[in-house]
């Protein structure tokens, strides 16, 4: 775990990743890895960016965040520029796929963010209509 100087190695934690979930096993959700994670609305300003809900709902104030633990605050400063998918959060933390979903059920459930399903393949568009447009923004850019 040590470098000859006594130092940890770079890239590897000090402390195990299965230590960041706090001794919870599983996530109190179901979350895809394809899930897209927001931060959810600011009781004293506009939703941020990607924040979905009724405009008239009240605002609700979640917990401050510095009850919050240092993975579940470096997981929201990761989503601070706009919404990212949870497996991208996961590489983005250094932390695995498993532990991520633990520490963004509990974000959900607190109020932080907000998670919302991955688009189902039935509902995407056919891979031929999005090659023509590639295509013609190609030739479009040629010109």
């Amino acid at each position: 775990m040590t470098g000859a100087s006594g130092r940890p190695r770079p890239g590897r934690r000090l402390v195990p990743a299965y230590l960041a979930a706090y001794g919870r096993a599983g996530p109190a959700r179901t979350l895809d890895r394809l899930s897209l994670l927001h931060l959810a609305a600011t009781p004293d300003g506009p939703p941020r960016p990607g924040a979905t809900g009724p405009a008239t709902a009240p605002a609700v104030a979640p917990p401050s965040a510095a009850a919050l633990r240092p993975e579940e605050r470096r997981l929201l400063e990761v989503l601070r520029p706009g919404a990212l998918p949870l497996a991208e959060a996961a590489v983005h933390l250094r932390l695995p796929l498993s532990v991520v979903r633990v520490l963004v059920a509990g974000l959900v459930d607190a109020g932080h963010l907000h998670a919302r399903p991955p688009v189902p393949r039935h509902l995407m568009p056919e891979r031929e209509i999005l090659e023509k447009v590639l295509d013609g923004l190609r030739t479009l850019k040629s010109c």
